[in-house]
């Protein structure tokens, strides 16, 4: 089920923000990062998806990650662009993403690991109710022997 990478991400190093960045957009599957305060402890942990997979994930998902009450009563105070090298970080006032940018696209975002693994799931649903029945039987004994094998 694609590459799973684990990232540790001194911040605000650029170098090491931008090798991150780097790496998921030309891997094109999602990357977990955890970005760390200087002395070595965990400030946040987020999911890096490429633009096209969350694409991908958005259009069969039915309905937007359901948000609780208390993180949309919660607004995100407004900051300056972060710059790593090539890349540029936007953080959206609305629904927590920051938007990852190289040469003025949008080439990943950064969202919650929660809003990742719902988004990746509900798509995974409901592109599977498009199959046909002997397609689909397939593609859950594949998915079965997967999930024996340790993958997610």
């Amino acid at each position: 089920m694609g590459i799973r990478i684990d990232a540790e991400v001194g911040y605000p190093v650029n170098d090491e923000v931008e090798r991150v960045l780097g790496l998921a957009e030309a891997v094109g599957e999602p990357v977990t990062v955890t970005f760390m305060w200087e002395g070595g402890r965990p400030s946040q942990r987020a999911v890096l998806v490429p633009s096209a997979t969350l694409a991908l994930w958005e259009h069969w998902a039915p309905a937007a990650y359901p948000a609780g009450e208390e993180a949309a009563s919660e607004e995100p105070e407004l900051a300056h662009p972060e710059e790593f090298g090539a890349f540029t970080l936007f953080r959206r006032r609305v629904g927590g993403r920051t938007a990852v940018v190289r040469d003025g696209v949008v080439v990943a975002e950064l969202l919650d690991p929660g809003e990742a693994h719902w988004l990746e799931e509900k798509a995974r649903n409901v592109r599977q109710g498009f199959m046909d029945p002997k397609q689909k039987a397939a593609f859950e004994e594949f998915l079965a022997r997967q999930a024996e094998r340790g993958g997610e």
